[in-house]
């Protein structure tokens, strides 16, 4: 007999994502459970929950979630999950705090559909930030020469240190937003991942720029870049520009989203965090 399919979403705000939770839904989970203000002293227990209700031949079909708005006590739930597995007992988990990683991997992908990655000067603006950290660090691992841009340069270059725990011989340059601006003419890649309702970069900019591509990941007036428009998808502009808006981006990113929801019940092994979510969507957006 087939067991239902059942999803443990375990958040750590106080409320859990409603977001997250329609996903879920429209993803084919049968049976959601919604965990709130989950600390990692909590994730043993609910996670024994989930390993020794079911034999080893079902557990495929039981699945963690792990998400929320603070992506750091979301990293280390994620870790603690990791850390009660053990042998065959185990369970897939997807992390995906604040949707950083699926909208993070969207950007990176639409950015490889124009420019060679590999051998890309890439900028990226708010880049300490959640989505802007991880569309960085996947950036780095195809091979760019990504430079970070905060309004610290020292936040700018601690996020270099994390990225380079996971990629050692990534390239890697923190910049302030003026060294940012006055690196635009060398540079191919350009996404924008500063806080919502900030302008990170003016049209003028954008012209004088040699930008193959340029990704803007916010939705709300005014823009991050001020010559994209939301709904671009591929959309050419300032002569050559191929520009991407928040909305062009999200499609591809919910499209990710519950497809690897979907995913975590084809066995009971997966780990998907951003680099295995990136890995996941260019197979299923080729």
């Amino acid at each position: 007999m087939r067991r239902p399919r059942i999803l443990i979403q375990l958040d750590c705000d106080p409320q859990t994502s409603v977001f997250d939770s329609v996903v879920a839904a429209d993803s084919g989970v049968e049976h959601l459970f919604r965990h709130r203000d989950v600390t990692p002293d909590q994730v043993e227990r609910l996670v024994h929950g989930a390993m020794f209700t079911r034999g080893p031949q079902d557990l495929h079909s039981t699945a963690i979630f792990v998400g929320g708005s603070k992506v750091a006590v979301a990293e280390q739930l994620l870790d603690a999950v990791m850390k009660t597995f053990f042998g065959p007992l185990r369970v897939s988990v997807m992390l995906d705090p604040n949707g950083a990683n699926t909208t993070a991997a969207a950007a990176v992908i639409a950015a490889g559909r124009h420019a060679d990655l590999r051998a890309a000067e890439a900028l990226v603006l708010g880049a300490t930030g959640p989505v802007g950290q991880r569309a960085a660090r996947l950036l780095a691992g195809e091979g760019a020469h990504v430079r970070l841009a905060s309004r610290s340069k020292e936040r700018a270059a601690q996020a270099c240190g994390r990225i380079r725990e996971r990629h050692p011989k990534a390239r890697l340059t923190p910049v302030d937003l003026e060294e940012a601006v006055a690196s635009l003419p060398t540079c191919g890649v350009l996404i924008s991942a500063g806080a919502a309702g900030v302008e990170m970069l003016h049209e003028d900019s954008m012209e004088r720029s040699s930008l193959q591509v340029a990704i803007d990941l916010n939705a709300l007036p005014p823009v991050g870049l001020a010559s994209v428009d939301v709904m671009d998808r591929g959309t050419e502009r300032h002569s050559g520009i191929h520009c991407y808006g928040a909305i062009g981006v999200g499609g591809d990113k919910m499209k990710i989203h519950k497809a690897a929801i979907a995913s975590l019940f084809e066995s009971n092994s997966l780990v998907l965090d951003a680099e295995e979510i990136y890995e996941f969507g260019k197979k299923l957006l080729h």
